[in-house]
C-alpha cells in the first residue's frame, strides 16, 4: 500500500531542478563571506521581504535563537503567544542560551495575540524587581493554531505596542510565504512592521536544509556573529543556498495548490463521524482536527492510520495534525479520506 505522509511538509524532497542547482553550485568560503550563492539569496530574500540585509541559517529554531539572542541580555524577558512554536518546540533555547524569561499572552484561535494583553503584559526598564521586556514575537502561519494567517494589520496593532514601548519585534515566518499567498499579498507587506523576520526554506518551498533571517543590516551584522558562536557558520554553504534561490524564483505561488488540497481534506475530514473540525477555518495547509474520546486517544488513531499507510502527527492528547505539501496530490487527499474513514469505523 502506498505510503502518504502527512506529517508535515518538512518531509518535501528537493526538485530535479534544485538537484542541479546545487550540483552546479558557485561556492566559496561563506564564514569569509565569499560564497556567491549564499550572498545572492541573502540578498534575494532580504528584497523580497523589503529588509536590508538576510542571514542563511540552518533551520528556522536556529534563526529564532539567533533573534532572541541578538535581542535580548540575560534576565530579559520575552513576550510571546501561549501556543508559540518558540515556547512549545525549540528545546527553551531562549532560556537556556539567552537568558530570557518567556512571559505568554493568549494566543487565540488563528494565533493571533490581543494588542491590550499585549500591552499589560510588557514590562518596561527601569525596576530592578522584574525583567525588562526587549523582545516581541510573533508567527505567521500559526502552526499549533491551524495554519491561521496574520493580516498585515493584524502585525502592526502589535508591533505598535512593543514598538511604543521600546521593545523589538521578530516574527516567526516558518510559513510567511504560505500567509502570503493565502491573502494575496506581497510578503514585504506582511513584515513591514516587524523589526526582523525568519522563514524557512525546508517546508512548502521543498528545499533540503535552511532558513533565512532578515532585518536591518545592523541586526544581521550581530546576528552573524551569534550564529557562528552557536555553531553554524557554514563553509561551502552554496550548495544549499542554490536550492533556495530556485525556491524564491519558482515555488512560491504553487504554495496554492498546497492550501486547495487543505481544505478539500478538511470538507472530507469533518464528514466523519467522530472527528471534529471547521473547514471553513482552514487558510492554508495545516488541518487539525479533533477525535472523539469515544474513539481512543490521538495516538490510538497515528498507530491505526499508520499500519493503513497514512503517516500523520498529534500535537495534543485528542487533535490530529496533518499537512499538506507539493508531494500531495487530490488523488492522494481522496484516498487518505478513504483509509481514514475505515480506520474510524473500525475504532467506532
Amino acid at each position: 500500500m502506498p505510503s502518504i505522509d502527512l506529517r508535515s511538509d518538512t518531509v518535501t524532497q528537493p526538485t530535479d531542478e534544485m538537484r542541479r542547482a546545487m550540483a552546479e553550485a558557485e561556492v566559496g568560503d561563506d564564514v569569509y563571506g565569499e560564497d556567491p550563492s549564499v550572498n545572492r539569496l541573502q540578498d534575494r530574500a532580504a528584497e523580497l521581504l523589503g529588509k536590508e540585509a538576510g542571514l542563511l541559517t540552518a533551520s528556522g529554531t536556529m534563526s529564532n535563537l539567533i533573534a532572541s539572542l541578538t535581542y535580548c541580555h540575560r534576565g530579559d524577558e520575552i513576550v510571546m503567544g501561549d501556543q508559540a512554536h518558540m515556547f512549545w518546540n525549540e528545546s527553551a533555547g531562549a532560556s537556556a542560551l539567552a537568558g530570557a524569561q518567556i512571559r505568554l499572552v493568549p494566543n487565540d484561535s488563528q494565533g493571533r495575540i490581543d494588542p491590550d494583553d499585549l500591552e499589560r503584559a510588557i514590562r518596561p526598564a527601569g525596576n530592578i524587581h522584574t525583567p525588562s521586556t526587549t523582545m516581541v514575537c510573533l508567527e505567521n502561519t500559526h502552526n499549533k493554531c491551524g495554519g491561521g494567517v496574520l493580516t498585515p494589520e493584524d502585525t502592526e496593532k502589535v508591533a505598535s505596542v512593543a514598538h511604543a514601548a521600546g521593545a523589538s519585534v521578530h516574527l516567526d515566518g516558518a510559513r510567511i510565504f504560505n500567509a502570503a499567498v493565502a491573502l494575496e499579498v506581497p510578503v514585504r507587506e506582511l513584515v513591514k512592521d516587524v523589526d526582523d523576520v525568519s522563514f524557512c526554506l525546508s517546508k512548502g518551498l521543498s528545499c533540503p536544509v535552511g532558513s533565512v533571517l532578515c532585518g536591518s543590516q545592523e541586526f544581521i551584522d550581530q546576528a552573524r556573529r551569534w550564529r557562528k558562536m552557536i555553531g553554524g557558520g557554514m563553509r561551502q554553504a552554496g550548495v544549499l543556498a542554490a536550492a533556495g534561490l530556485v525556491a524564491l524564483d519558482g515555488m512560491i505561488d504553487r504554495l496554492a495548490e498546497d492550501h486547495a488540497n487543505a481544505r478539500q481534506l478538511a470538507r472530507g475530514l469533518a464528514s466523519i463521524p467522530g472527528l471534529t473540525l471547521d473547514p471553513d477555518s482552514i487558510q492554508t495547509n495545516i488541518v487539525i482536527f479533533h477525535v472523539d474520546p469515544s474513539l481512543g486517544s490521538a495516538a490510538d488513531l497515528i498507530g491505526a492510520l499508520g499500519r493503513e499507510g497514512v503517516k500523520v502527527g498529534s500535537p495534543e492528547e485528542h487533535y490530529i495534525r496533518m499537512v499538506t505539501h507539493r508531494h500531495i496530490d487530490g488523488g492522494d487527499v481522496e484516498e487518505t479520506l478513504g483509509r481514514v474513514a475505515t480506520v474510524v469505523k473500525a475504532m467506532g
